[in-house]
């Protein structure tokens, strides 16, 4: 326990104290823009990149790995949207929102640090393939889902365009692209460039978290909704059970991988979600109090699963 006490006191010690800075020291939201920016555009690309490029390419071409875990986390999105439609009886639009709350974890603020503090560098090309893909599904879901509820009027074309960009010319999965590039030429930088992108790495972790912190704080609860008391089990207990039974199911992963994958699906709601939400007019403040209670109680649910994982008690797959 002193061990995983080591893994997780600074990663989420470094959201808390993100959290704190921001309820004592008053700055406007708009504050945080170039940090997010500096985190967005260069930190976690230059880790992406880093990792991906020095990564044999025969490891980046695993389509199974990849529509595993897409697939895993779109039967929590599934299930939990239709309980919001059928149940609830929310519009589609809420329900979207609701159905990432429990299936969009914080694979990019908080995925990469924690992974590679756990697992090491042999998870990097797990989170890599995780973040690209379960992104660019997310990209293309969100607004597909608020065209079909009339959220928004565009045509079939624009809307696929606009889509398209999204996913081709985000930073993350740019960066991601770049690496796999580098690692099918075996090309690596110039020994002053990649110093520079070795800065901008180690920068990654420790700004999103802070940053991920003093977000949380700005966006104080208002509201908790009914659908809170599904949602959040859902995302720390269900999506994470799910992954780890498609992930046995489905292939001969190695025991590194598998672990990736689940913690990633243990990760809190992302604050993309919000960001989602706020972008349709849609279920905001009850997303940001889903974020932040997903946050608090991820403390407990990522402690428990990386004990598992370091003490050997969570097997390689379900089914030896």
């Amino acid at each position: 326990m002193t061990e995983i006490a080591g893994l997780v006191l600074p990663f989420f010690g470094l959201i808390f104290l993100g959290y704190l800075t921001a309820r004592f020291v008053h700055h406007p939201g708009e504050a945080m823009g170039w940090l997010n920016t500096f985190i967005i555009y260069l930190a976690l690309p230059a880790l992406f990149f880093k990792l991906v490029s020095r990564t044999p390419i025969e490891q980046l071409a695993r389509a199974d790995f990849i529509l595993t875990t897409v697939g895993a986390t779109y039967i929590v999105f599934s299930l939990i949207f239709l309980i919001g439609v059928h149940v609830r009886r929310n519009s589609i639009a809420e329900a979207t929102i609701q159905g990432f709350g429990a299936a969009y974890g914080n694979i990019g603020y908080m995925g990469p640090g924690l992974a590679l503090l756990a697992l090491g560098d042999a998870a990097a090309v797990p989170v890599a393939l995780i973040f690209s893909f379960e992104n660019a599904a997310h990209f293309a879901v969100a607004p597909a889902m608020m065209a079909i509820s009339g959220g928004r009027q565009e045509r079939p074309l624009a809307l696929a365009a606009s889509v398209a960009r999204k996913i081709i010319l985000h930073p993350f999965i740019l960066a991601t692209l770049a690496g796999v590039v580098a690692a099918f030429f075996a090309v690596q930088p110039p020994v002053p460039v990649q110093r520079l992108i070795d800065y901008l790495a180690q920068c990654a972790a420790p700004c999103a978290l802070f940053a991920m912190g003093v977000t949380l704080a700005l966006r104080p609860i208002k509201r908790i909704p009914v659908e809170i008391g599904y949602i959040v089990p859902a995302k720390l207990l269900l999506h994470p059970l799910v992954m780890f039974t498609a992930m046995s199911l489905t292939g001969n992963y190695d025991p590194i991988w598998v672990q990736t994958a689940v913690l990633l699906a243990t990760l809190p709601t992302a604050t993309n979600v919000f960001v989602i939400g706020h972008q349709y007019g849609v279920w905001q403040e009850r997303a940001s109090a889903t974020i932040l209670i997903t946050t608090t109680l991820s403390v407990a649910t990522v402690t428990g699963l990386l004990y598992l994982i370091r003490s050997g008690a969570l097997p390689p797959d379900l089914f030896p």
